[in-house]
């Protein structure tokens, strides 16, 4: 018995080895033949739908773990892989993505992000409306939040790509889609997107409807600035329509008589009512400063600026309001320009010749009713009279020759007066000032033309 125990003492060892080898020769010949039948498992899936896939093998038993977004591809998923040749057992072990009820989704943008919420259908279609965010988002941050979940209303990807097209027209907001329920929020990004995205909304697939609307449109913005230094009168933001920008172009000529337009206006919808009396109104106002600016947010205006002297300041900021139209607000922050160095006589009358060789003082026709357009000209003639204190003016009214001559000496001479009176009301001595009336007697065109009798149609400053 000890001779046997001895023996076997010997030989044992070196069946170690021999396992060893063993196992190994199994291993060898099992791990290649388990990652062939993982690659044509995996292969066998290429054409199939299914989110967060595992294949795992043993020996020749196959595991397939997935989630799928219908029966009929869970099935095909399995029966795919059960046709693999070599596969001999399939461990099933895939399941239905969950359901959604209702489905939502949802797009929301911010000052930083373009934000993809709530659920996408298919991986497709969760790739092509992040890929549609990227596009609209004009350098603009996107996140895609989105998870994946069945029960999507049918042409769910051509709603939820129209709408993605519409978060582009909003400064910040979200549009979500419930079913097939859309409902929007937020700040259209300018004037007129609202209705853009109203009018895009009509492309729905049939069956949806928007359920709630709350898009507001920015402030109806229209501004104007006069910068002296540049001699400028700058235009910006929004009119109506081309009618109303030619209208409001043709006032700014006839109230700044030496400024150069720079118009940047744009045409949208949303004004509102009585937008064109106010914007003229308020455009009278501007011309009626030295530097200044206006601005028209929906149916208020403010306006601030220096006035030339005192009285104007006053008279600005009191005759806005009755101007404007019905429900309309406005503020005005007017101060007073600081006074301009006096100057001689001969000075002051090469300045009221430069002033009134650029425009003239306007009368309603056949009166002595002065012009609402000529204010800007007459306070720059103020300003200008105000340096010399020390001139006397005469203020000399001319007509043309038509009619009689008896009748147009006596209109010139009641406009004359009209714009003494005017003078008189600034600020200026009754004394310094002599109105006249010349008629037609000293004309400076020939009154055969509509632009010769309109030259001679004039109000003079004369120092004396």
């Amino acid at each position: 018995m000890s001779r046997i125990s001895g023996w076997a003492r010997k030989w044992w060892p070196g069946l170690i080895p021999l396992g060893a080898l063993w196992i190994a020769a199994i291993w060898t010949g099992t791990a290649p033949l388990e990652a062939d039948l993982a690659a044509r498992s995996t292969a066998a899936l290429k054409d199939t739908v299914l989110d967060k896939t595992r294949i795992s093998v043993a020996g020749r038993d196959v595991g397939l773990s997935a989630e799928a977004f219908s029966e009929d591809g869970r099935r095909s998923a399995t029966a795919q892989v059960e046709a693999v040749s070599g596969v001999r057992l399939l461990n099933d072990d895939t399941r239905l993505v969950a359901e959604a009820k209702p489905f939502v989704w949802s797009v929301e943008r911010d000052v930083v992000r373009i934000t993809l919420g709530g659920n996408a259908p298919l991986p497709a279609s969760k790739a092509r409306l992040a890929e549609a965010a990227r596009a609209v988002a004009g350098g603009t941050e996107v996140s895609d939040r989105m998870g994946m979940a069945r029960g999507a209303p049918p042409r769910f990807d051509t709603a939820a790509l129209l709408l993605v097209d519409q978060i582009g027209k909003l400064k910040d907001g979200k549009i979500t889609l419930s079913d097939t329920g859309v409902s929007l929020s937020g700040m259209a990004r300018e004037i007129g997107s609202r209705e853009a995205i109203l009018a895009a909304l009509r492309n729905l697939p049939e069956g949806y409807s928007v359920k709630e609307n709350a898009i507001k449109a920015p402030p109806y913005i229209f501004q104007a600035t006069k910068d002296p230094v540049a001699n400028t009168v700058t235009l910006a933001g929004y009119v109506p329509d081309n009618a109303v920008h030619a209208a409001i172009v043709a006032a700014v000529g006839r109230k700044f008589f030496s400024e150069k337009l720079v118009d940047n206006l744009k045409a949208s919808v949303g004004a509102p009512q009585g937008f064109t009396n106010a914007a003229v109104a308020a455009l009278g106002a501007l011309s009626r400063v030295s530097t200044g600016s206006l601005v028209i947010s929906d149916r208020e205006v403010k306006l601030s600026g220096d006035a030339l002297y005192a009285v104007a300041a006053d008279q600005i900021r009191d005759s806005l309001g009755g101007r404007l139209p019905q429900g309309w607000t406005n503020k005005a922050e007017v101060s007073v320009k600081p006074v301009a160095s006096s100057v001689d006589p001969t000075v002051c009358q090469q300045l009221f010749y430069e002033l009134l060789g650029k425009a003239r003082i306007r009368f309603e026709s056949g009166k002595a009713t002065i012009d609402q357009d000529s204010m800007g000209l007459l306070d720059r003639l103020i300003e200008t009279a105000l340096r010399c204190p020390n001139a006397n003016i005469e203020v000399a009214g001319h007509t043309d020759s038509d009619g009689d001559s008896n009748s147009n000496k006596t209109l010139s001479e009641k406009r004359a007066q009209a714009v003494a009176d005017y003078l008189v009301k600034a600020g200026l001595p009754i004394e310094r000032l002599q109105a006249v009336g010349y008629g037609s007697e000293q004309p400076i065109a020939a009154n055969d033309t509509d632009e010769g009798k309109a030259r001679n149609r004039r109000i003079d400053f004369v120092v004396k």
